[in-house]
């Protein structure tokens, strides 16, 4: 039997990425001896539709600033490639064309979003495509197993947890910020400050 290489998947906004998001991807790479991890930020983000999201280039252009030091992260623009909602699905369909057989997908995803799971568009034929890694932080457990249990036996074989640094950062936090003048460093990546700076995003 070929052994499968393993890839991971980090979807998001990202607006912006920030140190939380790599904690996150590096402690589940080590963790489950992934090959890389590819970004992929959402173009159109089908849950977040009514918000007003940073265009798409910009959310880009930081990820990929935020991962170039980390030679096991690749940043991909499948989704900013494509028109219409960017659903997980259709990102995951067309790895799985690319890479084919020879690859199993890890999506890594906060505890947080994977509440959201039950709704995602064709969830099932995602959980079919990949497996999922669900970021958690001590103690934060309910809402997963209820989602766990949601899917039933599919729900334990391809739903995983990984405890990973307690990191109290969410983009809202940074776009308030940055809108009040306070400071963001060490909480993205410095290239990244200086692309929110001189690209006066989020004021």
């Amino acid at each position: 039997m070929v052994n499968k290489r393993k890839t991971g998947i980090m979807g998001g906004t990202f607006d912006p990425i920030h140190v939380g998001h790599l904690v996150t991807a590096e402690a589940v790479r080590v963790e489950y001896g992934l090959d890389k991890v590819i970004f992929i930020p959402a173009a159109n983000p089908p849950h977040k539709q009514e918000l007003n999201v940073t265009p798409a280039i910009h959310r880009y252009i930081m990820t990929v600033m935020a991962t170039c030091s980390n030679p096991n992260f690749v940043v991909s623009s499948i989704e900013l490639d494509r028109s219409g909602p960017s659903y997980t699905v259709d990102t995951v369909r067309a790895l799985n064309a690319k890479y084919g057989d020879k690859t199993e997908f890890y999506f890594i995803t906060g505890a947080d979003a994977i509440g959201e799971l039950t709704t995602w568009e064709n969830v099932s034929e995602i959980l079919n495509l990949c497996y999922f890694v669900a970021a958690t932080r001590p103690g934060c457990n309910s809402d997963l197993d209820s989602v766990i249990n949601y899917f039933g036996e599919k729900g334990r074989d391809r739903i995983f947890r990984l405890t990973t640094p307690e990191l109290e950062i969410s983009a809202t936090d940074i776009r308030d910020r940055v809108k009040r003048g306070r400071s963001i460093k060490y909480i993205v990546p410095e290239n990244v400050e200086s692309y929110i700076m001189k690209e006066g995003l989020y004021l």
